[in-house]
């Protein structure tokens, strides 16, 4: 069975990198026909027309009637994210469909009908111009009369090429790359065994990425916890801390931490959040601790603790290719954006040159790891093309829902750092955080102020925004990618995962009250 399983995960890399040469293919020909530089040109030639006006009362009436002249989609054309959200919800818990949701082919099926529900509108209904987000931002006026090409095009781009390509590009490559590496052993899966792989995460989040921290430990610590039978609430708190609270410390921890960075935000500002950061989740560590030790552990039978004392292994770290490949990973995303320039030059990169890189390193991964670390980790590609195909149909149908949040989220009388914290967690718990965060840090932006700023932003409320969007994407599966990802994985070797309410509970119980003390503790 494992020899058929290697063989189709070997398979599958074959045609992956097939496709990732394809695509390296695309790319040298829009380049030679020039149109990758084209877009950086029209990038940095918007940001050189704002920089000159920038100062200009002139400039600020401008961007205001722009503003005023976007009229946001009523409230009703958020109905098909409403559905998406409750399919991921509910599907799996109805006995008549859920043997059919478990195929990717069926998400499929219902991401992209919702998201064709959602297109229809702009398509046939939307009367009022549209902002387009890609390469630079610009306006896309309806059509008086029949379809508004312009405006689908518009929000298709703004879904696809300014976010869910990044989005994915970037989880794919961390999550194949991490797939190349192995901690093996068998540790007594004890309470402070399991609490040590969260503190670790916690650590690497930051540094290597929620996804590639996520794809390192989650394997060794399920190989760790094989012999207990409870081991759910693990998996549920190891989502809480690697996949989201521990990537507070920098820009490449975690995908709205970066926009910000984008945006102007210091590389190293957010090493200031690290009282924040190391009290979250020590408050999260020490409650699966407690609850590990008291309530968990007693639960499982003599025999099985037995075997798990008996089968002990010592750690062994293997495919160290992977390393470099990371810390490649890192450094496209720090260097590799066209507002920028390449540092000691006066050369901006290519627009979807860093995905071109990350899709490169993931070939190099492809080709050279070692093929034995994939097999023995069990890698396929079930848990990604799970969460792109749904967050396909998320970043489509959520763009109602953040044209209406963009248009009215200065009128929502936010001020302090701990309603900026708030509204921006419990949004970015069902819409995808980055995004979100971009929306308050632009309505925080907008609010004058007295007090030291960071990039045109008042400190406090930058932090309740950066704390807000990277802690509360733990509250649902759907809040952040990773979430998902480890999900499936856990899944998939047979550990039965919460619910998406089910999930809910856990964090609803552990989460809200560590996140209210913090925000009491830090904000104001």
């Amino acid at each position: 069975m494992n020899e058929l399983s290697g063989e189709h995960s070997r398979d599958s890399s074959t045609l992956v990198f097939g496709g990732i040469c394809l695509v390296l293919l695309c790319y040298s020909l829009t380049a030679i026909a020039g149109w990758p530089q084209h877009g950086r040109d029209l990038l940095i030639e918007k940001q050189a027309a704002h920089a000159d006006h920038s100062h200009s009362h002139s400039n600020e009436s401008e961007s205001s009637s722009n503003l005023s002249t976007i009229i946001p989609p009523p409230i009703f054309t958020i109905i098909p994210f409403v559905l998406l959200l409750s399919a991921i919800a509910i599907l799996p818990l109805l006995h008549r469909v859920e043997h059919w949701w478990e195929h990717n082919l069926s998400k499929l099926f219902i991401a992209t009908t919702l998201g064709m529900a959602t297109l229809s509108y702009y398509l046939f209904f939307h009367r009022d111009a549209v902002e387009i987000h890609f390469p630079c931002h610009g306006l896309a006026q309806a059509s008086d009369y029949g379809p508004s090409w312009s405006v689908v095009s518009a929000v298709l781009v703004n879904a696809l090429l300014s976010e869910y390509i990044p989005f994915i590009v970037l989880l794919f490559s961390l999550f194949v790359i991490a797939g190349s590496v192995r901690i093996e052993g068998d540790l007594v899966a004890s309470s402070t065994t399991n609490a040590l792989f969260l503190l670790v995460g916690a650590l690497a989040a930051s540094f290597i990425g929620t996804t590639g921290a996520a794809m390192v430990l989650i394997r060794p610590l399920l190989e760790t916890n094989r012999e207990r039978k409870h081991v759910a609430h693990t998996v549920v708190f190891f989502i809480f801390v690697v996949c989201n609270c521990g990537g507070c410390l920098l820009p490449v921890g975690d995908p709205p931490l970066f926009l910000g960075y984008l945006e102007g935000v210091d590389f190293f500002w957010t090493l200031s959040l690290w009282k924040e950061w190391l009290v979250t989740n020590l408050l999260i560590i020490t409650i699966y601790w407690l609850w590990d030790s008291l309530v968990e552990l007693p639960k499982e039978t003599q025999l099985d603790l037995s075997r798990d004392r008996g089968r002990t292994r010592q750690m062994v770290i293997r495919g160290l290719l992977s390393v470099p490949l990371m810390i490649g990973v890192i450094a496209s995303v720090a260097l590799l954006d066209p507002s920028k320039v390449f540092p000691g030059t006066d050369w901006h990169p290519w627009i979807f040159l860093r995905e071109v890189v990350l899709l490169s390193l993931v070939g190099i991964s492809l080709r050279c790891g070692d093929v034995t670390i994939r097999r023995d980790n069990g890698f396929n590609y079930g848990a990604i093309i799970e969460v792109a195909v749904l967050f396909l149909g998320i970043f489509i149908c959520m763009q109602p829902a953040l044209s209406i949040l963009q248009i009215y989220g200065p009128t929502l009388g936010l001020s302090s750092s701990r309603s900026f914290f708030w509204a921006t967690g419990l949004l970015s718990s069902v819409l995808d955080n980055a995004p979100t965060y971009l929306v308050f840090f632009k309505t925080a932006q907008s609010l004058g102020t007295e007090a030291p700023t960071m990039a045109g932003v008042d400190i406090g409320r930058l932090a309740g925004v950066s704390l807000g969007a990277v802690f509360l994407g733990a509250m649902t599966y759907i809040g952040n990618g990773p979430n998902f990802m480890v999900k499936a994985i856990a899944e998939k070797q047979g550990i039965r995962m919460p619910s998406f309410f089910g999930y809910m509970v856990w964090s609803f119980c552990v989460l809200l009250p560590v996140f209210a003390f913090i925000s009491f503790l830090f904000l104001s």
